[in-house]
């Protein structure tokens, strides 16, 4: 079992950083892919960024290329997003998630633990 908890988001002004985090429990956390979702009211929620268990690989959605920042500390047990050139179009909740899979998925339904959920408001 892996507890998660989120911490960091709140408002910025468009083109503003922010930095996300999410500590796990538990002494296994290195052997978790992690992930970052996000969910906006009524939409599916979305895949934004894994890492593998080492760190040594990083996964991103399209749309976050080269403005967010996916790395973790396994011996801190805590995985960040830092997010850069932010726009109001990431106005939403985001997610940190475990998987036990073999390899990084961009499905919701291969992450088998999941934090709270952390608001992200950018103004225009």
């Amino acid at each position: 079992q892996v507890q998660l908890v989120q911490s960091g988001g709140g408002l910025v002004q468009a083109g503003g950083s922010l930095r996300l985090s999410c500590a796990a429990s538990g002494r296994t956390f290195g052997s978790y892919i992690m992930g970052w979702f996000r969910q906006a009211p009524g939409k599916e929620r979305e895949f934004v960024a894994a890492i593998s268990r080492n760190g040594g690989r990083t996964y991103y959605v399209d749309s976050v290329k080269d403005r967010f920042t996916i790395s973790r500390d396994n011996a801190k047990n805590t995985v960040y997003l830092q997010m850069n050139s932010l726009k109001p179009e990431d106005t939403v909740v985001y997610y940190c998630a475990a998987s036990s899979g073999i390899f990084y998925s961009t499905r919701r339904y291969d992450y088998n633990y999941w934090g709270q959920g952390t608001q992200v408001t950018v103004s225009s």
